[in-house]
């Protein structure tokens, strides 16, 4: 632990100088933990698009950290009180929100690690980093899973107006050169407020809030789901659905002896995180070099057109593809390569993707009107309301060239 550390300086590509006050965040940023963050790609595969799109996890969790700071200071001048624990408490819960991530972020989502999303293991990194600085981070986690009796402490660590939407959107922007994801999140914030207990914007803040939530659907057809990131996702998930199957089997002739300790521990040993910790996105691309020279066709093919970017084809549709075109394909690919059904599957096949604009389901973005009133976004924007009432999902179809 350290004691009595001056203020650090850290310039960040995006907000200039970020300042931090706080041993304990100080603490929290040297630990290994964090510091795995840098070797994590924000984008994963997106810079097969976006050459620039390299920007890693550590990065963004820095840039929520400053917000963070911002959102408090300016709350704390309309009256709305953050305690000097619960500010902290909130600048540990945002800067730890994305700890659980594993190699290429989202691409490998419940892969690595089945069935636990990002947020679940960075709950558990939060727990473990708890007894290792004395409780420190009880109230952290309070506010990370939503027991916190100030509500909208969690709100602004995780809803559809959130610090963590607020750095990535403009962040991501900024990396892959797509300015229309460019928002400006100094405005957004001077227009938060708190009422009872809530999260709200102020009505001043209607259409910032739409060019907010436009720029991100934005960015997800044209980054995020671009469809060259969605079919190279898609191959690097068959990899390691293949490269499962084939530890199960026993069949597996090139296995990485960290991912194959790491695939048959149980989640719920600390052991387990402790290996996580030690595979990022390097670990991966080396996994794909092995595989070139697999004996398994399928692992061979696919790193290969990984690494090359040599990928699949794919199309999109509003409607489910014929069954016949799919079939064609599967016939083609047999013949071609002297394989089975089993072995098409992993280079033919459809899948759906799906962007909305505003979720009704999900945490709502509240508008606080002058009389004192509290509106749904969607009550008031006619812009909003309209898009929710169209389908946006696409049906796709990937088959090799």
């Amino acid at each position: 632990m350290h004691k009595n550390i001056k203020d650090k300086i850290i310039n960040d590509s995006i907000y200039g100088i970020i300042s931090i006050k706080e041993p304990i965040i100080h603490e929290i940023i040297e630990h290994p933990y964090f510091q795995r963050l840098r070797r994590i790609s924000q984008l994963g595969l997106v810079n097969l698009v976006y050459p620039g799109a390299n920007h890693t996890r550590f990065q963004h969790a820095l840039g929520t950290l400053h917000l963070m700071q911002k959102v408090i200071t300016h709350l704390n001048t309309k009256g709305n009180f953050i305690s000097k624990k619960e500010a902290i408490d909130l600048k540990l819960a945002i800067l730890l929100h994305d700890i659980g991530h594993g190699p290429f972020s989202h691409a490998l989502e419940n892969v690595i690690i089945d069935d636990h999303s990002h947020e679940k293991i960075s709950l558990m990194f939060m727990q473990i980093l708890n007894k290792k600085f004395k409780k420190k981070l009880s109230g952290c986690i309070k506010i990370f899973t939503n027991n916190h009796k100030k509500r909208f402490l969690n709100q602004l660590v995780s809803s559809q107006l959130d610090i963590d939407r607020l750095d990535y959107i403009k962040r991501d922007s900024f990396y892959t050169g797509v300015v229309e994801g460019n928002i400006g999140s100094d405005r957004l914030i001077n227009m938060l407020n708190i009422s009872d207990n809530q999260l709200v914007a102020e009505e001043k803040a209607i259409y910032s809030i739409e060019k907010f939530l436009i720029s991100r659907q934005f960015m997800y057809w044209q980054v995020y789901l671009h469809k060259t990131v969605v079919i190279a996702e898609k191959m690097l998930l068959n990899f390691f659905k293949r490269y499962k199957y084939l530890q199960k089997s026993g069949n597996n002739d090139n296995l990485n002896n960290k991912l194959k300790e790491l695939l048959s521990i149980k989640l719920s040993t600390e052991n387990k995180l402790k290996i996580f910790t030690q595979i990022d996105d390097s670990d991966i691309i080396q996994l794909l070099k092995e595989s070139l020279s697999s004996k398994d066709f399928v692992l061979s093919k696919l790193s290969k057109m990984l690494l090359n970017r040599e990928l699949l084809k794919i199309e999109f549709s509003d409607k489910k593809f014929n069954k016949g075109l799919i079939l064609n394909h599967i016939k083609k690919f047999k013949k071609k390569y002297g394989v089975n059904n089993e072995i098409s599957s992993y280079f033919i096949f459809t899948d759906t993707i799906s962007n909305k604009l505003y979720d009704e389901h999900e945490k709502k973005i509240e508008i606080l009107k002058k009389n004192g009133d509290t509106l749904n976004i969607s009550e008031i924007s006619k812009r909003i309301k309209i898009s929710m009432s169209t389908n946006k999902k696409k049906h796709f179809l990937c088959y090799v060239k």
